[in-house]
């Protein structure tokens, strides 16, 4: 399983997100870097995958897409968010894998013809439209999404672990590439979600609080 990590990109520094409330999203300062400066920070974590959410661009306040390229150069794979509202709006770059929000994109789903389909959840539904997650699943596996990533919000730096009852159906309802992010806090979350089927996890803060090793992401896999 792929062990992704997760980098929240706001007035040009990296910040920490928690449960989505991104006003009070702090520089990450903290961490296992010595900067908060996008690119410095990716060069001195060394991650063999990256995730990148573009805070700025999502809420459009701004836009950090020559960083985002920057740092893509750096690592073999890097899944971008960028508050994609229309299919014209992917980011080119080397290495640069598309991240296609239901929090941005819009009802119609079958517009979009690549890259990965975000699933942003709060709460257990998936926003803004209040479906389930396994309902957009099933819909997004007939679509020309080349994956999924499951994205729990309200769990994000929290630490909270994962709802295990919740992983089995959603695997079983998408047949491509499914990657989980959101609240996983330790080895035996990883391992659960090896063990249920998931291509991969997108981790940050328990690897900054030095709970899941920085070595496992400069690897990129649970072997």
């Amino acid at each position: 399983m792929d062990l992704v990590l997760a980098m929240d990109l706001r007035h040009g520094a990296v910040v920490h997100g928690k449960q989505g409330n991104r006003k009070g999203y702090r520089p990450l300062d903290w961490g296992q870097s010595p900067s908060a400066e996008p690119i410095r920070f990716v060069s001195e974590l060394r991650p063999k995958y990256l995730y990148i959410a573009d805070l700025d661009r999502i809420e459009g306040t701004g836009s950090h897409d020559d960083a985002i390229r920057a740092c893509a150069r750096l690592v073999v794979c890097c899944y971008v968010d960028r508050g994609t509202r229309t299919p014209n709006e992917h980011l080119e770059g080397d290495h640069i894998v598309n991240v296609i929000g239901t929090e941005t994109c819009g009802d119609d789903l079958s517009r979009y013809h690549s890259g990965f389909l975000s699933i942003d959840v709060k709460r257990g539904k998936v926003i803004p439209s209040g479906r389930t997650p396994v309902d957009v699943l099933i819909e997004a596996d007939r679509l020309g999404f080349e994956g999924c990533i499951i994205l729990n919000l309200g769990a994000v730096g929290t630490q909270d672990g994962i709802d295990t009852a919740t992983l089995r159906p959603m695997r079983a309802a998408f047949s491509k590439k499914l990657l989980y992010g959101g609240g996983v806090a330790t080895i035996d979350d990883l391992h659960r979600l090896a063990g249920e089927g998931f291509d991969g996890a997108i981790i940050a803060t328990a690897v900054h609080h030095g709970v899941i090793p920085l070595e496992l992401v400069q690897e990129g896999c649970l072997c």
